[in-house]
């Protein structure tokens, strides 16, 4: 089982698709989503486009290392964090640390820089990627994201609570409750035979409901990083569904205002979900970006 270790010892499992003399597209998750939310078809789709694409379970998810029990408080953190309230201390770690971690699956298959793609939380990480680890991205795709900026990216309160509701620990009941969240999360494009598909796997490859509390404490512990994304100057593109229910597409407005040069792509029919009716349109702009060469890098 392939495993990258960091300095303090979290193990990250990771897969690697494609050549390994090709440019290489790191795919970063969201919150509690394994490697596997990347559909099969969409990664095959950016290998087939000439790159090696690698993915991995970040920490407390899939087949990562796990923090030990559940961390209490970590809803009332986030609360407080967006009502503009400094918790980075209280946290047991935050998105850097999380964005280091993606630095040592980078290390773990020889790659010096690559291209990073992420998806919601995913989007945050490889945004601390760019700010903190400039030399390690050649370019960036932040994927239905915000800047931590809680004034922006703000979401149906429906589609949050359900998000932040503790699921059901029974297999049936959770996968259950797992499609529901899906079909209150997704655009108008979403499939209920496939998500009830995909559920039922994730939740047989893994079922951590407890790392959930620690990743909503690593959202929260990070703040509002508009400032410093003004300082990203790696190519940058921002992808964002207008009917995105969960983190409406004001948080990637702002985003892509905050970074210099930053290409804006809002789909209409896409919400917080990747569906494969969009795979070319998403996979042709992924591309396009990692070709970009910036007029003031």
């Amino acid at each position: 089982m392939p495993i990258a270790t960091t300095s303090a010892g979290i193990e990250l499992y990771y897969e690697v698709k494609g050549q390994s003399d090709n440019p290489t597209i790191l795919l970063v998750m969201g919150f509690t989503a394994q490697l596997t939310a990347w559909p099969e078809g969409f990664v095959d789709g950016l290998v087939g486009r000439g790159f090696q694409v690698v993915l991995f379970d970040n920490r407390d998810c899939g087949l990562s290392s796990k923090s030990p029990g559940a961390f209490d408080g970590a809803v009332e953190l986030l609360f407080r964090a967006q009502a503009g309230e400094d918790v980075s201390a209280d946290a047991p770690y935050t998105l850097s640390d999380m964005a280091s971690d993606a630095l040592a699956v980078l290390d773990a298959v020889n790659v010096d820089a690559a291209h990073i793609v992420g998806a919601s939380m995913g989007g945050m990480i490889v945004q601390h990627m760019a700010i903190e680890h400039p030399t390690r991205v050649l370019s960036m795709t932040s994927i239905m994201s915000t800047t931590g900026n809680g004034e922006v990216g703000t979401g149906d309160p429906e589609v949050m609570g359900a998000l932040l509701t503790p699921a059901p620990l029974e297999r049936e009941a959770s996968i259950a409750n797992g499609v529901e969240v899906n079909r209150l999360i997704a655009g108008p494009l979403w499939d209920r035979a496939l998500a009830e598909e995909r559920t039922a796997a994730n939740w047989d490859r893994s079922f951590h409901p407890e790392g959930a509390t620690y990743q909503i404490a690593a959202i929260a512990a990070s703040g509002d990083r508009t400032e410093k994304l003004k300082s990203v100057r790696t190519p940058t593109l921002v992808l964002h569904g207008r009917a995105d229910a969960l983190i409406s597409y004001s948080g990637g407005a702002a985003t892509a205002e905050a970074i210099p040069e930053a290409d804006l792509l809002i789909l209409a029919q896409m919400g917080h979900d990747l569906p494969e009716a969009l795979w070319p349109q998403t996979i042709d702009a992924i591309e396009a970006n990692t070709k970009r060469t910036l007029v003031n890098p």
